[in-house]
This record gives C-alpha cells, structure tokens and sequence, in this order.
C-alpha cells in the first residue's frame, strides 16, 4: 500500500522532468548563418595584427601575406612548405619592405640586398637571439680546434715539395713579375682565370 502512494506521488514530477522545456526547444528555422562575411583568412589575420602589440608576436610563425610592413623576421622559407632556410645566424633579421599583397614579398636581408619571396612561404616573427655571438673572442688555439677550425698555413711559409710557392731565400715573391702567379697547392691558378692566364702567356687568343 505504501509503496503505490509513493508511486503514485512520483507520476507528476516524473511528467514534469519528461516534458521538455521550453527553454531547451531549438527552432532549426532560428538557426541563420550569415554569408555575407566573405573576408579572406588573411584579413581577418590582419584585422587581428592591427589591434595587437608586434612585442607579443615575436616567436609566432605565420605565412609573409598575413604580415605588416615593416616587421622584423627571420628563419624564413625559400619555397612554400620547404622549411626555413634564410636569416637564421645569430643576431640577424631580415624587414617586410612592401605590403605583401601581391603574390610576392619584398625582403631586406641583413646584408642589405633585396629579395622577392613566395608570400605564401612562412617566416617567424622577431630576431634571432645571441646577438653577441660575433664578438665573442677565442680564449687559446685549441678553443678554435674544438670548433673543427683547422690552422691556415701560406704557402711561402712552405717548402717547395710542400706548395708551389714555398721555398726560396728569404721573403720570395711568388706572384707578378717575380716570379709564379699565385695558385693552389695543386697548381691551379687563384687570382684569375685560367683563360685569362692563357692569354697573358699567349697561348689562348
């Protein structure tokens, strides 16, 4: 007996957790999409960077179409998805000289020269760090043997068996009107080329 009251006490809110609520209802004829933002993705990319502090993007890689004029990048691809392959030494950056609105960019690279680049190859925002790393010295020779340098030697501070300008009695001159042009240790010509050296011999016109 007891059991049908509470059952019977449990219809009505059982009724009232069934019946959905109005607030939940979902009209699919409400539902309305607006097509008329047909923006780019670069855009809307833009729009974003117009409104953000350049500080707070340093770090952020990203194609050169959705960049500013005049910011400063590195590690910067030469074909799009090929990977970064310029400015990435220490200290050095490279700056967007034209709105990248075409489909290329023109770069400035660290030596000054001007480069026109895919605008759709990627380049990270910012300097590359350790930009002392150039005027750092070296404490002993054997610090620059860890580095894999090896010593340079001239080749008048050679024996003759050694290079083809060494030998001689004191400080020989191996080059001009003193003697040999200079060359290699295998005897191939360096200051000029080789036609060039035919023809001051006047072996080659």
């Amino acid at each position: 007996m007891a059991l049908w009251r509470v059952h019977a006490a449990s219809l009505p809110l059982v009724k009232r957790l069934v019946q959905p609520a109005s607030f939940l209802s979902i009209d699919n004829a409400d539902r309305s999409f607006s097509t008329a933002d047909t923006d780019s993705l670069r855009d809307k990319m833009m729009k974003q960077m117009v409104h953000l502090d350049i500080n707070a993007q340093v770090g952020t890689c990203m194609p050169l179409a959705s960049m500013r004029i005049g910011t400063l990048i590195h590690n910067i691809e030469m074909n799009p998805g090929q990977g970064g392959k310029l400015v990435r030494a220490a200290g050095t950056c490279a700056k967007i000289l034209k709105e990248p609105t075409s489909r290329y960019c023109l770069v400035k690279m660290p030596s000054g020269a001007e480069k026109l680049i895919d605008s759709r190859c990627r380049a990270t925002i910012g300097r590359v760090s350790n930009p002392s790393h150039n005027t750092r010295t070296l404490r002993k020779a054997g610090q620059s043997r860890w580095l894999g340098r090896r010593p340079v030697v001239r080749g008048v501070a050679m024996n003759p068996v050694d290079h083809p300008h060494g030998g001689g009695e004191g400080r020989s001159k191996s080059s001009g009107s003193f003697g040999r042009v200079s060359q290699t240790p295998w005897g191939k010509p360096t200051k000029c080329g080789r036609n060039q050296q035919r023809k001051r011999n006047g072996k080659f016109k």
